[in-house]
């Protein structure tokens, strides 16, 4: 990982030999001489390539995965100050960790006794650990292997007999999930006399003794459902990934919230409000249905709206809560409130949230906004690499911090404040608004029938603060549905009325769908406001969905309602209006809403509202691995308004005329040459087949090729290639590969381009004539270096960086930080290109903004890209590079040179 040093000529060499071959350094290279800065490179020791905040220090305590004990992803302090962290897949150790200041930073590791020490009784593969009520608990997340028996659920250990290990192990709740959206963190509540326990969605929530958030969850989709067409989650339904409130003794569980993808940690702020952090699906990146992770006020009884597929609801649905802040794409892995930190006071109200894939600890800036919160977000801390996986605020104030998991190398750091701001200690504790103890209020009655329930929450139902709205309707929810259905019925205020609705659908019966329509119809559609049509759209959705469709009489005057405002002019509103509308078979549905896919659609690519505090584009070279859909994204982006109403369209079976269905098939073959996540064309392709059970048999053939069928592979995931690698592939090493690969003969060479193509070299790389003009051309590769040469920088890209190439850190006044390759420079600034799909793309950052620079100690070329080849296929495309793309070179046979019947 780290760059090791070499004589000058061979260090450029090799540097330059690795750019040419590997797709992403070819896209960095430009007409121009590229430009070389003169930045410093991180020094040998691993916390020196950490950007922090001014006047806070860090130390690299101490590397598990070096002294055998695997990779750490959780960990807690006990009652004497002493951390234990658990292995991702095996045991659990404790560390006496020296104080600050110490002469000796080496910590004392052993590795914990469970029970009688069998194999029976081993304790690891934590994804949470709390040390609380004289316990340690453990929120084991494992496949069950001969090794570590215990199954997936949540432990307590004690220690009974005094001897400072734990001898006695109790299964609290045995839980059905694992994996990486399995069980995951615990934590303490704020009056220290419970826990909070948090799962991803694909641990099944068990049987509560108690919820806040009513058992009444559905799908509630009228956009026509596509579950990942590569199968990710596509058995896991409502209510995904949850939270559970647990008594010491677990034996009383209480559902808190749900509605997560993969919520992986949770965090009390000060005034006891609880957050989440939530995990994004990288496979939607550039679909409209696309999440960022994000960070939600996790309130009473809410829910966040994660569904399988296509289907999670938009955050301005009135029956889900928004986040409080989307920070971007990423892998979220821990979070913590920073108000036992000895930090500078500016941190009293702050969350640090942890991403592994990109490195950062995101500091969020926490400040009242009525019943809720607003948020900001500065970059606290980060590394190129640093796979963050956990944290957490030690008994002298200082952040601790594990790196690793996925089986990488894992370290241990501590972060600590040595500047001269004024420390937390000093700081008051925010006030409890009137707005937030008015929603805590109305969350009392989530607990179940109260008779003074009703006449608390009726009134808050029109509430202006959504989140005591949400807290309103809950509570109403929780009673019995004959003590409040009339009135909901009768409901003649708008506001309340939809909110009344929204509870009755949920909660009621088909009996009620008529009157409830009728009411719902009484309502000025037009003298709303525009959050308010939303959230009437949403009641007769849910009505619909609930309750059954209208009868032919209410379906008229619904449509006679609300057609005429569509389109309007507002992204979220006009999906709204397409989902009713195309399901209520609107005269003149299908003309309007591919009008407005003729528009120019300057949305970004998730939903509305789905704004991000970090850049895209920033992220790409913080991990060239997971940024690569990022930059394919970035330089072709699908318009997400065109693909959400496409989708939507693909359920309108009626009022087709052949000209309209023609111009929509055709947008289909359009839509394939966008690029976006993995998912993106199987769920592109799948709203087509649904498209086209809609048109006429006897034109269906026609309408297939029309809408790009043709384009596509067999199972309709990828577009069509004219070769993919047959495999099976393997984790290439170079001293593995060498051997195959330093004498060739008689080799094909039609495969071996096709592999060149396959893994994407000829993208950007000329070879004997053919290819992208990005990057340099390859042809005469094998005139300059060896065999092993070739190999070692194709799948060795950190072993040696060459400075001319390296992607630059740059540390802003702010405190945030920006990743890309600097291209050129000027009196002034800096031009940083970050995407190597967009080269010519740059960021003007002003050097007087910049208080520091280093270089990456990770190549910005992707690793990996062979490890899809089998050994015939590796052959042949080392020989085809070796040939400079030349067909008549002997070391193609004349047989094997012939096409293979791919092109």
């Amino acid at each position: 990982m780290f760059n090791k040093k070499s004589s000058a000529g061979t260090f450029l060499s090799k540097a330059l030999l690795g750019l040419g071959i590997v797709v992403l350094l070819g896209a960095f290279y430009t007409k121009m001489a590229p430009f070389a800065p003169t930045h410093p490179r991180p020094d040998d020791s691993k916390a020196d390539k950490l950007k922090l905040q001014p006047g806070f220090t860090a130390e690299h305590l101490y590397s598990p995965s070096e002294n055998g004990q695997g990779s750490w992803v959780a960990m807690a302090f006990d009652d004497k100050g002493r951390m234990i962290a658990s292995d991702q897949y095996g045991a659990l150790y404790r560390i006496t960790i020296p104080a600050i200041g110490a002469a000796s930073t080496t910590p004392k590791v052993e590795k914990l006794k469970i029970g009688d020490g069998s194999v029976s009784q081993s304790m690891g593969t934590a994804h949470g650990l709390l040390y609380a009520f004289n316990s340690l608990y453990v929120m084991v997340n494992n496949r069950v292997t001969p090794e570590l028996p215990r199954h997936s659920g949540f432990y307590r250990l004690q220690d009974t007999n005094g001897d400072d290990q734990y001898d006695k192990v109790t299964l609290l709740k045995e839980l059905e999930g694992n994996g990486e959206h399995g069980p995951h963190s615990i934590i303490l509540s704020p009056d220290k006399k419970s826990l909070y326990v948090i799962s991803g969605n694909h641990t099944d929530a068990p049987e509560m003794d108690a919820y806040r958030l009513p058992k009444t969850w559905k799908e509630d989709n009228l956009f026509p459902l596509i579950k990942d067409p590569r199968g990710h989650a596509n058995d896991r339904m409502a209510p995904g990934g949850w939270v559970a409130n647990v008594d010491p003794e677990g034996k009383k569980w209480e559902l808190v919230s749900a509605g997560y993808r993969n919520a992986f940690d949770m965090a009390f702020n000060e005034t006891g409000d609880l957050f989440v952090y939530d995990a994004d699906m990288e496979w939607d990146i550039g679909s409209p249905w696309y999440r960022p992770t994000r960070i939600s006020h996790a309130t009473s009884g809410s829910e966040f709206g994660w569904r399988t597929g296509n289907s999670k609801w938009s955050p301005a649905l009135p029956d889900n809560l928004p986040a409080i802040i989307n920070i971007g794409q990423g892998s979220p892995t821990s979070m913590l409130h920073a108000s036992n930190a000895k930090f500078p006071a500016k941190y009293k109200n702050t969350l640090l949230a942890f991403d592994w894939s990109f490195g950062i600890v995101h500091a969020i800036h926490l400040k009242p906004s009525g019943s809720t919160f607003a948020a900001e977000r500065e970059e606290f801390l980060s590394g190129v690499p640093l796979p963050l996986t956990d944290g957490v605020i030690g008994p002298d104030g200082a952040l601790y911090f594990l790196t690793g998991g996925r089986r990488l190398e894992s370290d241990l750091y501590r972060v600590h404040y040595t500047g001269n701001e004024p420390l937390l200690s000093s700081a008051p504790v925010p006030p409890v608004n009137k707005e937030n103890l008015l929603r805590r209020s109305l969350e009392k009655f989530h607990e179940g029938p109260n008779s003074a329930a009703l006449a608390a929450a009726w009134p808050e139902l029109k509430n202006p603060d959504r989140f005591i709205r949400y807290a309103a309707r809950i509570a109403v929810e929780h009673q019995p549905v004959s003590e409040w259905k009339d009135k909901a019925l009768q409901e003649k205020d708008p506001v309340t009325a939809i909110q009344a609705a929204i509870a009755l659908a949920r909660a009621g019966d088909a009996s009620v769908k008529s009157a409830l329509n009728e009411n719902l119809l009484k309502i000025n559609f037009k003298g709303l406001s525009e959050s308010q049509k939303i959230d009437l759209i949403r009641a007769y959705e849910l009505v619909i969905l609930r309750l059954g469709q209208p009868d032919a009489a209410q379906k008229g005057k619904i449509v006679a309602s609300l057609n005429p405002g569509y389109p309007s002019n507002s992204a979220e509103l006009d999906r709204s209006l397409a989902r009713i509308l195309i399901t209520l078979e609107a005269p003149g549905v299908i003309e309007k809403t591919l009008a407005l896919m003729d528009k120019k659609d300057d949305q970004g690519n998730t939903m509305p509202g789905g704004e991000t505090a970090t850049s895209s584009a920033d992220l790409i070279m913080r991990n060239p691995q997971y940024g690569l859909d990022i930059a394919k994204t970035l330089e072709k982006m699908p318009p997400a308004q065109q693909t959400y109403l496409a989708t939507m369209l693909s359920a309108a079976k009626t009022g087709w005329t052949p000209q309209t269905q023609e111009k929509y098939m055709k947008w289909f073959r359009k839509a394939f040459s966008y690029q976006a996540g993995r998912s993106y064309i199987g769920f592109m392709d799948k709203a087509r087949k649904m498209a086209l059970a809609n048109v006429p048999e006897g034109k269906r053939e026609a309408y297939d090729k029309l809408s790009g069928g043709d384009l596509l592979t067999k199972n309709g995931n990828d577009l069509a290639q004219s070769v993919y690698p047959k495999g099976p592939g393997r984790r290439w090493e170079t001293e593995t590969a060498l051997p195959l690969v330093e004498n060739l003969a008689n080799r094909n060479f039609q495969q071996g381009k096709d592999m060149y193509n396959a893994i994407t070299c000829g993208r950007c790389h000329v070879m004997a004539g053919e290819g992208g003009n990005i990057g340099p051309d390859l042809t005469q590769l094998a005139t300059r270096f060896s065999t092993k040469d070739i190999l070692e920088s194709i799948i060795e890209p950190n072993k040696v960086i060459s400075d001319q190439y390296a992607a630059t850190q740059l540390v802003l006044k702010n405190g945030e930080s920006i990743v890309g390759r600097i291209t050129n420079e000027d009196k002034t600034a800096y031009y940083v290109s970050q995407n190597p799909f967009a080269p010519d793309m740059v960021e003007k950052v002003l050097k007087k903004d910049v208080v520091s620079s280093k270089y990456s100690s990770v190549s910005i070329m992707l690793p990996g890209l062979i490890n899809s080849l089998n050994e015939e296929e590796l052959k042949d495309l080392v020989a085809y590079l070796k040939a400079g793309g030349n067909e008549k070179n002997p070391i193609f046979s004349a047989q094997a040179a012939k096409p293979q019947g791919g092109k």
